[in-house]
């Protein structure tokens, strides 16, 4: 068994400050998205200003624009996943359902 010298604990605690400040700036560079894009069976249904607020339902989804963010208020899949995914809100940030084919985008 070896154990873990001076050095060794340097670069384990370098790294592990390195990926925390990382993910640290990632969030703190997000830009604040301006559109929302709904889309089911990989056509657009829905793509408006992410400041109107709305409640948009695909007959599947009900997806819910409220105060500058998203989330799905429901679904009719099994899993849930996406109405755990909760609010989102910055560029790049989606929800998808997959058994209802539907993507929400923040664009």
């Amino acid at each position: 068994m070896k154990v873990l010298k001076k050095g060794d604990f340097l670069v384990i605690v370098t790294v592990a400050v390195a990926f925390v400040l990382s993910i640290a700036l990632l969030f703190s560079f997000s830009k604040q998205g301006s559109r929302v894009v709904i889309k089911q069976n990989n056509k657009i249904v829905y793509n408006q200003s992410i400041n109107k607020n709305n409640e948009f339902d695909t007959g599947t989804n009900v997806i819910v624009i409220k105060n500058g963010v998203v989330f799905m208020k429901n679904a009719t899949c099994k899993n849930q996943i996406c109405v755990k995914t909760g609010e989102i809100s910055k560029k790049g940030e989606s929800i998808v359902c997959l058994p209802n084919k539907v993507i929400v985008e923040i664009k």
